[in-house]
């Protein structure tokens, strides 16, 4: 752990630090993805991500792994996985323990692992295997999508994979919901359009809630037989919808889809509540803008995103001038937003802002951390995120050369 000052300037706010957590040149470090659920509620101990890239990495690799991150020691890492294949973790929501998955699959073909841990390291358990036809289909997993979910009680966990055996057509993606107590899995939903889900369970805990998950559909996707992706979507863009992890109740999320507003591909909850998040990029005849919308679920399946009837949607980003907000999560109160923002051509800035009233306020007091220095490639996308307090912020950077993992703290000064 390293104190970086240098990645502050003048106009950084007075009382934060920033540190780099990870700083070894032979293995990369990269924080998780800002949809995962990673930390402990104390906001003390989070899991990191090694050997990777911002969207995953290669699982063959057996460096990469995962570590439990303990803040108030120094930030000191421990590793908590120890196989090759490790992948797509999520931390029990009370805190215990670390679910994740082995993957030794290939279309058609393979075994895939759910295991557990408990954040200490000890009472390693292998909860089920897949290698056979999931129940009442002729589909195997595989390729499965870098995050999983969890629901709010600790009882199931959801992900997203490639279903085909690399000789269909179309290829055929699914979201897979896992019981982890009575080790079984059910195949919810499936299709071709379905090869970017973004699975996110509810971090609500209101019973009515606790079983919806916020998935992605990429209309008019290209993608080969063995389920590498060409083109995310078509014309239109994607959708973003709820669903019941039993398959049911289907619903709509009032964003993009309208010929000028389209759905970047980045979403989120805001914090506990039923209200979600989504970064658009939107085409205006005086330029090009990237919008934080604010919505909650529109019954009803159809995929006329914004220009659904009925729909709430609050622009958060309306007070702010031309707008460029990309990848951003909030704190488990939906208080506070991170988001990253222009110019991505100089490093890519790092912003803080306040919440207000559910679909009606706007972002207050958006204010500026610092430049991450981010080459802003694909494979370094800075993906910040909040700790549940917080209190602290995190965020990739490759501007070391390797991608890096950083944490700035002092947030409740900022």
């Amino acid at each position: 752990m390293n104190l970086r000052p240098d990645l502050m300037d003048e106009t950084s706010p007075e009382g934060i630090e920033v540190v780099q957590l990870t700083t070894g040149p032979e293995i990369s470090g990269s924080h998780l993805y800002m949809e995962a659920q990673i930390f402990s509620p104390d906001s003390k101990h989070f899991l990191l991500h090694r050997s990777a890239t911002a969207h995953g990495g290669d699982r063959t690799d057996p460096k990469h792994q995962y570590f439990r991150c303990d803040i108030d020691d120094s930030c000191s890492l421990h590793q908590l996985t120890e196989e090759t294949g490790a992948w797509a973790p999520s931390l029990a929501p009370d805190g215990k323990a670390v679910f994740y998955f082995v993957d030794e699959t290939a279309p058609g073909q393979g075994r895939l692992s759910l295991k557990r841990v408990d954040l200490d390291g000890t009472n390693r358990q292998t909860i089920m295997v897949v290698d056979s036809p999931l129940p009442d289909t002729d589909f195997r997993p595989s390729r499965l999508y870098p995050l999983s979910t969890i629901s709010a009680d600790g009882r199931r966990l959801a992900i997203s994979c490639f279903l085909a055996d690399g000789n269909a057509v179309p290829p055929t993606w699914g979201l897979l919901v896992f019981d982890v107590e009575k080790a079984t899995v059910d195949l919810i939903i499936h299709g071709p359009s379905w090869c970017n889900m973004h699975p996110q369970y509810t971090r609500s805990s209101v019973p009515a809630d606790v079983h919806d998950i916020l998935i992605q559909e990429n209309h008019g996707n290209e993608a080969d037989r063995q389920g590498r992706i060409a083109k995310l979507t078509g014309g239109t863009g994607a959708d973003i919808h709820l669903i019941r992890d039993d398959g049911t109740d289907l619903r709509t999320m009032p964003w993009g889809r309208d010929g000028t507003e389209y759905c970047q591909g980045h979403q989120c909850w805001r914090g506990r509540s039923s209200w979600a998040i989504t970064s658009t990029s939107t085409r205006l005849e005086t330029g090009h803008e990237a919008q934080l919308i604010e919505s909650q679920a529109v019954v009803g399946e159809g995929h006329l995103g914004a220009r659904t009837p009925g729909a709430a949607r609050n622009d958060l980003t309306r007070d702010v001038a031309n707008p460029h907000f990309h990848h951003f999560a909030t704190d488990s109160k939906g208080k506070r937003l991170i988001s990253d923002a222009q110019p991505f051509q100089q490093g890519g800035h790092v912003v803080l802002a306040d919440l207000g009233t559910p679909g009606t306020s706007p972002l207050t007091n958006v204010t500026y951390l610092l430049n991450a220095g981010s080459s802003c490639c694909k494979e370094s996308h800075i993906h910040p995120f909040l700790s549940p307090d917080g209190s602290k912020a995190f965020f990739n950077s490759d501007e070391s050369g390797i991608l890096q993992a950083y944490m700035v703290r002092g947030l409740s000064s900022a």
